[in-house]
């Protein structure tokens, strides 16, 4: 009986057509893009590059995500909320990171909220996911195209933040966060991605 012939080694994953060729975005969508994620290190990290992001691109800011792990000590909110005006400026000195004054202090309020958040819900994971009933919503978008940039979800989520000190954190900031985070799972159908978020979400 003959062998079974295996698949060619040239065969390509199907992805969501907004990843590119860059080794370094394929990772990022292939490994954790719409993960769910609870930890709250990992959530505050998150929110610390998407509100780098704003106005610029997602990959820009993967490229420079090392060196914000540094210059933020390993995104620790506690140390980041005790950041003083020396610090700022050693910030805005640091070529590695995205050197804006507003959202470099936007990321010492952020923290200062973050933790203040973390007091009165236990942790973030908890007070962000209520936002979506406490488990990923599925979402089976057939094209890129069909992907909102912001929902009701993600209204509420900033109008939220932004009552609690926030700042940088708009509704299409704060979806993307959530798309992410995995609260939301939107990789499109054609994606190989697609079926194991939804297999793993929670």
């Amino acid at each position: 009986m003959g062998r079974v012939a295996a698949a060619p080694a040239t065969a390509q994953r199907i992805r969501c057509a907004w990843v590119t060729a860059d080794p370094l975005y394929q990772a990022y969508h292939d490994r954790e893009w719409g993960v769910p994620i609870h930890d709250d290190r990992r959530l505050f990290e998150l929110l610390v590059l998407e509100s780098a992001q704003a106005g610029l691109s997602w990959l820009m800011v993967l490229r420079k995500r090392e060196a914000y792990r540094e210059a933020f000590d390993g995104f620790d909110a506690e140390r980041v909320a005790r950041y003083g005006g020396r610090k700022v400026r050693q910030l805005m000195g640091n070529a590695g990171i995205i050197r804006n004054e507003r959202k470099i202090l936007a990321a010492i309020r952020n923290a200062q909220a973050f933790l203040k958040i973390q007091e009165e819900f236990g942790s973030f994971g908890r007070y962000q996911w209520r936002f979506v009933g406490g488990t990923t919503k599925q979402n089976a978008w057939k094209t890129v195209k069909e992907l909102p940039a912001r929902t009701l979800e993600s209204d509420a989520f900033s109008k939220d933040l932004i009552a609690r000190g926030c700042s940088f954190v708009g509704s299409t900031i704060c979806y993307a966060h959530m798309q992410s985070a995995g609260l939301v799972n939107d990789h499109t159908l054609d994606c190989f991605r697609y079926r194991q978020i939804r297999g793993r979400a929670r």
